[in-house]
């Protein structure tokens, strides 16, 4: 039985409510909204109401909140690194210490100017004609600077134990398509007027550097900014991108140069560091590599060197003069986000750190501030999840044996990695100058593009992760078959080892039930337990599961979180889908916890409500209008908001703890209510 395999996560469940925190913050309340009619605004509404933007922030919440409190936490690392016994203790506190020095000294960043990139720029003027950009492109996708088309090395789809280069669209300064594509529209109207500018001011700067002998007249920013719309028009949406198999093009690296000819990509294979490491390249848009065929044919190449020019300054403008970095804040804080003023330079300092020695911070992240008894409850937790989703699968009503079996096999191979990686990134090899933070930036780029071509050709690390410990965010990973959830996310209100059950469950219960649930969602369900993307459903039970989320898809385009653009509820439909079924799932998980027990009333709420209460506290935010109108065209995940009600009006549970009736806000009639796990 599944319930016995449920165990509960702490003593809650046996102890009094006069011994237990709720987990649950009532401060935030809005009892003028009825949970009915709108659970969110129950729970967060005073918050929403009173909470005020900084001008550093476009987005303000529980994530921020934690965010800012990790961000003290490291920076308190970084700092004691840089003590003279830390110093003396090992290479890697120096490389801490001296990243961060290097960005904190504003001083000699405004003697060097924009003298660091004068390299970068004159390999850029250098290029001879068109066949020649391909080398250019390799370069400058090798530091980290976005190209027409970026190269990366992951696991093959169709054989999950090898590692294969792949190839992807890439190089457009603003959000998505949209944004170039939608000419009548007048919100990117807007964007684009002050786009243009900014170009413009990034040329006029790039040619003060030696890189241009022109001054960077608006006329080339508008044949750049014409040049990105045209690659827009034959990008892959992203909705198209969410499709694996269209995705899945192998080509022998000897053929690329069929789908550009008119590049050297011979070459270009030799400048990535391919040559002699793979015979096959995977291309996720081939169409779209055609289409850029045609512009490089017909696009003058003076064009193409003041686009690689822009691409390289907004890249690296972070790490260079003030007057780069405020240039760039502008447009990209302030029109594309809303925030009126950049954060602390500390704070960015630390983000920079984070960038280049993600691990190594993380290891003294972990020791400090993630103690053992944390993993061991999160253990138990996604092992409860686990079983509980076990326990769904095996009692759907709309699949049949034979695909069930596939599921339950699938679900079988699961990996949980919890807290931290075994084996942190070695960053021996990366140079740190304290006295260079322009190379100190470039040199950690070009250490990933390294470590990611050095795996070609071997064995899978299946030990490797995605994310940083430190990291507030969680992730599936389809062909590594794994679920990883960072230190960071560990903490409360997600984790609270100091609460009651039930709004863990309700919290980071959802989020583990979540990324379950990405394993078998209408991406993730097309690779198999060992990380290959095979078609394991029979065709009456896809077609069963196709169905219920075009239904899915229906009810979150509904959803209008800016007047006038809708949720992409297929764009979104992964994460729609996981979000549904990872907040059943984690309710699921939670009453059988209880082993058959009622819950303790704390607070004068039932467990149940605690549940809910925890789940929609755990998306307590709000966007500033232009980031959440970037967020609605290019993020797969819905707005915060959304993703509460439209989980919750699914849930047969939720009705019922909370007496939800026809009239209700919140209430949904039964035959468009979705369920898929």
């Amino acid at each position: 039985m599944v319930a016995a395999a449920i165990i509960s996560l702490a003593a809650g469940v046996a102890a009094t409510a006069a011994t237990l925190a709720s987990g649950i913050d009532r401060s935030t309340f809005d009892l003028r909204i009825r949970p009915q009619d709108d659970l969110y605004r129950h729970v967060n509404g005073r918050w929403l109401k009173n909470a005020v933007f900084p001008p550093d922030k476009a987005y303000i919440g529980i994530g921020e909140e934690l965010s800012d409190r990790v961000r003290l936490q490291l920076r308190a690392l970084i700092e004691e690194a840089d003590m003279p016994a830390s110093r003396g203790a090992d290479a890697e506190s120096v490389k801490l210490a001296d990243l961060y020095a290097s960005f904190m000294d504003e001083a000699m960043l405004e003697r060097l100017g924009l003298a660091p990139l004068a390299h970068e720029l004159a390999a850029i003027e250098a290029v001879a004609d068109v066949a020649q950009l391909a080398l250019a492109f390799a370069r400058l996708d090798r530091i980290g600077v976005a190209v027409p088309f970026g190269l990366y090395v992951g696991q093959d789809d169709r054989d999950a134990s090898r590692y294969v280069p792949m190839l992807a669209q890439s190089g457009l300064g603003l959000p998505d398509r949209d944004y170039y594509l939608e000419l009548n529209d007048a919100k990117f109207r807007a964007v684009r007027a002050k786009y243009l500018p900014y170009l413009a001011r990034l040329l006029a700067l790039a040619a003060t550097a030696g890189g241009d002998a022109r001054a960077g007249e608006t006329a080339d920013a508008r044949a750049v900014l014409a040049l990105e719309t045209a690659l827009s028009r034959v990008q892959w949406s992203e909705v198209e991108n969410r499709d694996p198999i269209k995705g899945y093009n192998p080509v022998a690296l000897a053929d690329l140069s069929a789908l550009l000819p008119a590049l050297d990509m011979a070459r270009y294979a030799a400048a990535a560091g391919l040559e002699g490491r793979a015979e096959t390249i995977i291309v996720r848009q081939p169409g779209y590599l055609r289409g850029l065929n045609t512009l490089l044919a017909s696009v003058p190449l003076a064009t193409w060197k003041a686009y690689a020019r822009t691409r390289l300054l907004d890249a690296y403008a972070p790490y260079l003069s003030a007057e780069l970095a405020r240039t760039r804040f502008a447009f990209a804080g302030t029109v594309l986000g809303g925030a009126t003023q950049q954060r602390p330079r500390w704070q960015r300092g630390v983000a920079a750190v984070e960038q280049a020695l993600g691990d190594a911070l993380g290891k003294r992240f972990v020791a400090r501030h993630f103690p053992p008894e944390s993993q061991q409850r999160m253990t138990a937790l996604v092992a409860n999840l686990l079983a509980a989703y076990r326990d769904s699968i095996e009692s759907l009503d709309w699949m049949s044996p034979a695909t069930r079996q596939e599921a339950l096999a699938k679900l079988a191979t699961f990996n949980a990695k919890i807290g931290y990686p075994k084996h942190p990134v070695d960053t021996t090899a990366l140079v740190v100058d304290r006295a260079d933070l322009f190379g100190n930036m470039r040199r950690a780029r070009e250490f990933e593009a390294d470590r990611g071509l050095a795996k070609l050709g071997k064995p899978v690390d299946r030990d490797e992760w995605g994310m940083t410990a430190q990291t507030i965010n969680a992730y599936y990973d389809a062909s590594l078959n794994e679920i990883v959830f960072p230190a960071g996310i560990l903490q409360a209100p997600y984790f609270d080892a100091r609460a009651d059950d039930a709004a863990n469950y309700g919290a980071i219960g959802s989020t583990i039930g979540h990324e379950i649930s990405h394993g078998f969602d209408d991406e993730g369900s097309q690779y198999d337990g060992a990380g290959n993307l095979r078609n394991w459903w029979l065709p009456a039970d896809r077609e069963r599961f196709k169905a219920r989320t075009r239904r899915l898809v229906a009810q979150y385009n509904a959803f209008e979180p800016v007047p006038g653009y809708r949720v992409n509820g297929a764009l979104t439909l992964g994460e729609n889908i996981a979000d549904n079924a990872g907040l059943s799932i984690a309710y699921k998980a939670y009453r059988l916890s209880l082993g058959g027990r009622p819950a303790p009333v704390i607070d004068g709420m039932t467990g149940d409500e605690r549940f809910f209460f925890g789940f929609a506290q755990a998306w307590r935010g709000k966007s500033r209008a232009p980031a959440l109108l970037a967020q609605i065209k290019a993020d797969r995940h819905t707005p915060d908001e959304f993703r509460v009600r439209g989980a919750l009006r699914n849930l047969p549970a939720f009705y019922r703890v909370f007496g939800i009736k026809p009239g209700d806000r919140m209430y949904l009639p039964p035959p468009g209510r979705v369920s898929t796990w």
